[in-house]
């Protein structure tokens, strides 16, 4: 999977259009197990991005990833903003240290592991780690899009049976079993778009 500097303003319109279609299932989720804001503050963040697209696609494209990731830190807000921003802006930091002229393969690692550290979270805590690592997995395997969006989804679907230990869900305790994390959803559809469109223009 491979993103060039072409291919970023339409990523970004594949992006908003995902999450504005979904925003009322985002919230629905989150109201669920959180405070229901999660498709509103994702919402916000993507008309953001989307509002500067043309801008960001004139730059180089690491710059353009960490410049996205901070508007994601300031405008979707409650912990979703700084996860989403830290995985960006370390994808950004990868690609101008000069590791994989963007090549998910090469960057990915470092940015989930970043949202891990600012999110204190692992594996089966019950948030959108559970999917950045699914999808983590298939990029290494160098797994086509399609299947990388499949596991994202899967990976999304499997955060239902689980417990929740960070984030406001947490507070739940068992409660939060049998319900989607709203995170993992957003992370996942995100996912799925972005496979789709690459599917659509592998290059550019």
């Amino acid at each position: 999977m491979h993103i060039s500097r072409p291919l970023l303003p339409g990523l970004i319109e594949a992006c908003h259009a995902v999450i504005v279609s979904n925003a009322d299932h985002l919230g629905e989720l989150d109201r669920a197990i959180g405070d229901g804001d999660h498709g509103t503050n994702m919402k916000r963040g993507s008309e953001a991005v989307y509002a500067e697209r043309d801008q960001l696609g004139s730059l180089p494209l690491p710059e353009a990833l960490e410049k996205i990731g901070m508007v994601l830190v300031t405008t979707i807000g409650g912990a979703a903003g700084p996860l989403y921003g830290t995985l960006l802006i370390e994808m950004g930091r990868g690609l101008r240290a000069g590791r994989g002229d963007g090549v998910l393969v090469e960057t990915l690692p470092q940015a989930v592991a970043a949202v891990a550290r600012r999110g204190r979270a692992q594996a089966g805590d019950k948030t959108l780690l559970d999917v950045l690592y699914a999808v983590q997995r298939a990029v290494l395997k160098q797994s086509p899009p399609a299947e990388v969006a499949a596991y994202a989804m899967s990976a999304a679907t499997d955060t239902i049976a689980m417990k929740a230990l960070r984030g406001r869900a947490s507070f739940l305790g068992d409660r939060s079993i049998g319900h989607m994390d709203p995170g993992a959803c957003s992370c996942a559809l995100l996912t799925g778009s972005i496979c789709r469109f690459l599917e659509e223009f592998p290059s550019a």
